[in-house]
């Protein structure tokens, strides 16, 4: 059984908003696994929602880059902040995404690929800025994003520099229409997807062990209510349509009019401009997602400490 902490019990009240007691309860029943806590804390009606982690270990950037049909996005860690205002390093993460773009956008692949005035690779070129800016860095991710005609847009949240920042998203667009129309959907679908984090393109793409998770969590929650089972399981298929309205980005409620799916506004565009358009593929990049380091909590070491005299 893992020891329950105070920054077990911390984390399981950032991921929940339940009260620490409730917390302390949860961990205690699961034997201190901080998922299965989350799961119990709902079941029980004391967590909303299983939130995702905030906590990002990872500092630097994610880059994108992309011309037409194609459009790609890596993100290039480092160990500071401070480090993702190096002009050197905004060079090599912007360079990085171009590299991607005209690759196949698989990370190792471009690790090895030849990096532009030199005689080297990227990963030679990155342990170089590594040894001159004197800060471990890593290039962690990428991917590419194509479709045969149509577009693929690029967005970055709060840009510290054209095309890099700490939040990426690529929108692929497939179409014969208007290029510049579609260019305009794009970048709104992509805002859209900064702000909604979805999980999914369409219901088909949502993660089978996910759901089944969450379905057991909602069944739970039905069942506590006492009605008959045949209301139980009208009342499952409602919340299970709920949370895809929540994680598959077709479904999501557009946040630029707060009212229209997204499946609709991108039907909307295709009338408009007279020919079908297809929302192929979409990605989202926030920098360090998945990503823990040990975070310090003084006043729980304090305590600890306190505790051993």
């Amino acid at each position: 059984m893992a020891e329950i902490t105070a920054s077990l019990v911390k984390e399981l009240r950032e991921k929940t908003g339940a009260g620490m007691m409730d917390c302390k309860k949860a961990l205690a029943e699961t034997g201190g696994d901080l998922e299965g806590a989350v799961d119990w804390l709902r079941k029980k009606g004391l967590a909303a929602a299983a939130k995702k982690s905030g906590r990002v270990a990872a500092e630097g950037l994610v880059a994108v880059a992309t011309a037409g049909t194609v459009g790609a996005v890596v993100e290039v860690n480092a160990e500071t902040d401070f480090v993702a205002r190096n002009d050197k390093f905004q060079a090599f993460s912007a360079k990085a995404a171009e590299l991607a773009l005209a690759g196949t956008g698989d990370v190792e692949a471009l690790k090895q690929a030849a990096y532009p005035g030199t005689s080297h690779s990227v990963q030679d070129e990155l342990t170089s800025l590594i040894a001159t800016v004197g800060e471990n860095m890593n290039l962690r991710r990428s991917v590419r994003l194509s479709v045969p005609a149509g577009v693929v847009v690029s967005y970055v949240h709060s840009a510290i520099a054209p095309g890099l920042g700490k939040i990426g998203v690529l929108v692929a667009l497939e179409s014969t229409g208007d290029a510049a129309k579609l260019a305009e959907l794009g970048k709104q679908i992509a805002m859209h997807i900064a702000a909604a984090r979805p999980d999914a393109l369409d219901i088909a793409d949502v993660d089978t062990s996910a759901l089944e998770r969450e379905r057991n969590v909602l069944a739970e929650q039905a069942r506590a209510s006492g009605k008959p089972e045949n209301i139980v399981e009208k009342m499952l298929e409602g919340r299970i349509r709920k949370y895809y309205e929540e994680v598959v980005l077709l479904e999501q409620t557009y946040v630029i009019d707060g009212e229209t799916k997204v499946r609709k506004v991108v039907e909307n565009v295709a009338k408009e401009i007279g020919t079908p358009v297809k929302l192929t593929g979409f990605v989202r990049y926030a920098l360090g997602e998945g990503i823990e380091k040990a975070e310090s909590d003084f006043a729980a070491e304090v305590a600890a400490a306190a505790g051993q005299k």
